[in-house]
């Protein structure tokens, strides 16, 4: 059985009288695409920042790679929302994703070949050859997070955690960054931990689902989780859940959580 690397043991996380959740045990595994879902506020970033050592618990424990969580830890590689570059920033791709391998050093330092020959590897892997010279300020959104993912895979992490990182993606490119993360999932062995507001762009590669809302969970296989009866006990108001050529879509979600009824799961 694949070992376990993220482990949260009774894990409650509170701000003042606000609880995002309680007693949470859960064990993800190398190869495990896990999706974390849920409205804006439930808890879903603040699980990253635990996994990443940012944010302490309110009660219980978390060990990622077998060790407690903490700042920097080279078991985790981190994918974040796609944020642009400046046009005229001086970096290039391959500059960009070198930074995965040194750039915890708080600066650049004299490459050598095996340096430059693991970048080369990781732009291949991410398919950003044919651009790997380009000023990162002049490539599409969807150019700079396959760079992004490349850097994050760069020391072959047991943990692979993506925020949002399909935002702002057209849908090719939110099916090629997917993919891309998936494939590390199911060749390079490191859990997925994919924080998102929609599920649809990755439903074909999610093993487990994490949901969370008005300070409650629930987890399982999308099949379990993705039900009219589970959201609408999470919720504590009827839910509506379809699934339509291999889609699932949310009617009826509370106005607190989303901008709108009958749309697809956000």
């Amino acid at each position: 059985m694949p070992q376990t690397v993220v482990s949260l043991q009774q894990a409650s996380l509170r701000f003042g009288d606000r609880t995002l959740w309680d007693n949470l045990d859960l064990e993800i595994r190398a190869g495990e695409f896990f999706a974390v879902l849920g409205p804006n506020g439930s808890g879903k970033t603040s699980l990253l920042k635990v996994l990443l050592g940012l944010q302490p618990l309110s009660g219980g424990t978390v060990e990622v790679g077998g060790e407690p969580a903490r700042r920097g830890s080279r078991h985790i590689g981190y994918v974040p929302q796609q944020k642009s570059f400046d046009p005229d920033t001086p970096l290039r791709a391959r500059d960009l994703v070198g930074l995965g391998l040194d750039g915890h050093r708080w600066g650049l330092r004299l490459k050598g070949r095996a340096h430059h020959e693991r970048v080369d590897e990781l732009l291949a892997k991410v398919g950003a050859t044919p651009y790997a010279n380009v000023p990162v300020g002049l490539l599409s959104g969807g150019e700079q997070q396959r760079l992004r993912v490349a850097q994050a895979l760069a020391t072959d992490p047991d943990v692979l955690l993506c925020d949002e990182a399909l935002l702002s993606l057209d849908l090719n490119h939110q099916r090629a960054v997917s993919r891309l993360v998936s494939e590390q999932s199911r060749t390079g062995s490191s859990a997925v931990v994919f924080v998102t507001h929609e599920i649809n762009p990755i439903i074909d590669y999610v093993d487990r689902v994490l949901y969370l809302a008005d300070g409650r969970f629930r987890v399982g296989t999308p099949e379990e989780v993705m039900t009219t009866d589970v959201l609408s006990d999470l919720y504590r108001t009827h839910v509506e859940v379809l699934h339509t050529n291999g889609r699932i879509v949310v009617v009826g979600l509370p106005d607190a959580t989303t901008h709108g009824h009958g749309e697809e799961h956000q």
